[in-house]
């Protein structure tokens, strides 16, 4: 089963928003950004770990993600530490733009992903998700248009 490794700390940085946010309340941009990662693999076969540095303030629940908090440790040396204990690597997707973190990875043999990529993915289904809605009503306007014989 593909299993995706998510740096959280570093996602979040490289999203203005996210980051933005983070300077106002450390609680908020954690919880937008693993609900935004539940909501994007809702429907796919794929494991999901997303790890954030220090301690749970108050805790995310999520279906499908898991989220690791690292506590008193550093968080890139859980996720390396979680790559390590992996049986196939190579199913292993790591979404970070931490050279450190990427290297190790790539030498493990997974796949890698940067924050910058994976946020644009995860941020273009919501376009691609308000297009569809807007052409839907466009599409019931006309159903209604014929129905009652508007012009």
């Amino acid at each position: 089963m593909k299993h995706y490794i998510i740096d959280g700390n570093n996602l979040i940085g490289k999203s203005k928003s996210l980051n933005d946010l983070l300077k106002k309340d450390r609680q908020a941009p954690r919880e937008k950004i693993a609900f935004k990662i539940e909501e994007y693999f809702r429907e796919k076969k794929i494991k999901v770990s997303l790890h954030f540095d220090g301690y749970a303030n108050i805790p995310i629940k999520t279906f499908k993600t898991k989220i690791i908090y690292s506590e008193n440790n550093i968080a890139d040396d859980m996720i390396k530490r979680e790559i390590e204990a992996a049986k196939n690597p190579k199913n292993i997707t790591l979404v970070s733009s931490d050279n450190n973190l990427k290297e190790f990875a790539r030498v493990c043999g997974c796949s890698i992903s940067s924050s910058e990529e994976f946020l644009e993915q995860i941020f273009k289904t919501e376009s691609d998700d308000e297009e569809k809605r807007k052409i839907d009503s466009i599409n019931d306007i006309d159903l209604f248009k014929k129905l009652f014989d508007a012009k």
